[in-house]
């Protein structure tokens, strides 16, 4: 007989059902704890009672991931010294899964309903990954997660960068240039450093030097540049003094945004590159050309320890790299949409490693390269989702015989 106990969370407090495999419709519990030390003491106390009474050959504690409010239940569960002397599986679910689950029986939502239904999900065994254990992982995880968001934010606002500078330099926008212009300097001449009548003055040898200067002689060709940028100047249309003024302002603060964010991220990859000296699957993962400590960081501390997982199809479903299946008859849909259903931070890292890996690997190039010509309509986007599920088997199959990448054996 197993224990099954399915806790509704929310930040104040935790309401709690539990059920064993023989009672699912008679609840031996149902209750409300607070969400914190003392709370979760008396929910423990709880538990190690019903266990003494009948002995479970099993006891199955889960919870929703809910932000952070579920972080601090299912670490204390895990780590209990008394719980753990007994067959104790934590688990944190989906909850997406867990309401399909719930919308086949009820209408209503409260949090005891709920609570219940996380129970009943639990005792069908349906459940596939426990949680992650060893704290190396939940520490490197605090600093990848927090480097996805920063980056999200960078691109958020380059993107309105982008969008502004179009009303001061529409030709620049449209026709780009043969550099970013993200870098320090193109920013500083795009935002505050110049106005547009500036830029139209200035002689071309004179703003050659200018960059020159300003980007430590990086740029290829200052002079090529310096015409381009010329040239979208005057094809550009032209803005009054006061809407001017209110773009440069708008620019100038992106800029310092830009810059922040850069610093941060770069912090935040130097901590990271520290912390996975001491981690073991870092040689493994970083064995794989273009894979370097930071994307290999980001697919380490969301997997965890690869036994969570039974097989490579159950880690693939986990990062969200699953497709739909839509078959009638004899008809089988071959370009469905993917599901975007698990975990959005190794879905996100194990794409940015595929976009780095196939320009490292050829044999994943040939592979990217096959499937983006399959389709017309996103094709790049398709196909570095299927190489990235391709990344997902040869990860699972590293990790778990403890080998380095070579690509003569993977392949």
């Amino acid at each position: 007989m197993k224990l099954f106990v399915g806790i509704d969370v929310s930040s104040k407090d935790l309401q709690v059902a539990i059920m064993s495999s023989q009672t699912a419709q008679e609840l031996l519990f149902s209750g409300s704890v607070l969400n914190d030390l003392n709370g979760i003491s008396e929910l423990k106390q709880k538990i190690l009672t019903l266990n003494q009474q009948n002995h479970y050959e099993k006891i199955v504690i889960g919870m929703e991931s809910t932000s952070i409010y579920s972080f601090h239940p299912a670490m204390f569960f895990q780590l209990d010294d008394d719980l753990n002397q007994f067959n104790l599986e934590t688990v944190v679910l989906n909850p997406t899964e867990v309401k399909r689950f719930k919308n086949i029986f009820e209408e209503n939502k409260n949090d005891t309903i709920d609570a219940f239904y996380i129970a009943d999900f639990l005792r069908l065994e349906r459940y596939s990954v426990g949680i992650v254990k060893e704290e190396q992982y939940i520490a490197l995880q605090r600093l990848t997660r927090s480097r996805f968001q920063l980056a999200a934010n960078l691109t958020e606002s380059k993107q309105h960068f982008i969008e502004n500078l179009y009303y001061k330099l529409n030709k620049l926008v449209v026709d780009k240039l043969d550099t970013s212009i993200f870098g320090a300097t193109m920013m500083n001449l795009l935002s505050d450093e110049f106005t547009i009548d500036d830029l139209n003055a200035i002689p071309v040898e004179d703003l050659a030097a200018y960059l020159n200067k300003q980007g430590h002689g990086r740029f290829a060709d200052p002079q090529k540049l310096a015409k381009a940028i010329k040239k979208a100047v005057r094809g550009s249309y032209r803005l009054g003094k006061v809407m001017q003024n209110s773009v440069d302002i708008v620019l100038s603060i992106y800029t310092s945004e830009i810059k922040t964010f850069t610093k941060l991220i770069k912090q935040l990859d130097d901590e990271i590159t520290k912390m996975m000296t001491v981690i073991p699957e870092a040689a493994i993962l970083q064995s794989i050309p273009g894979i370097g400590p930071v994307y290999s960081a980001g697919i380490i501390a969301e997997i965890g320890q690869i036994d969570r997982f039974d097989n490579q199809a159950k880690l693939a479903k986990y990062a969200g790299l699953t497709w739909k299946q839509y078959q009638s008859g004899n008809f089988t849909g071959q370009v469905t949409r993917m599901t975007h259903s698990g975990d959005v931070y190794l879905r996100y890292y194990l794409i940015e490693a595929t976009n780095s890996i196939i320009r490292y690997d050829e044999t994943f190039n040939r592979y990217f390269t096959k499937k983006q010509h399959e389709v017309a309509r996103t094709p790049r986007k398709r196909a570095l989702a299927l190489t990235a599920r391709k990344l997902v088997r040869v990860i699972d199959k590293l990790l778990r015989d403890h080998q380095i990448y070579r690509k003569e054996e993977m392949v």
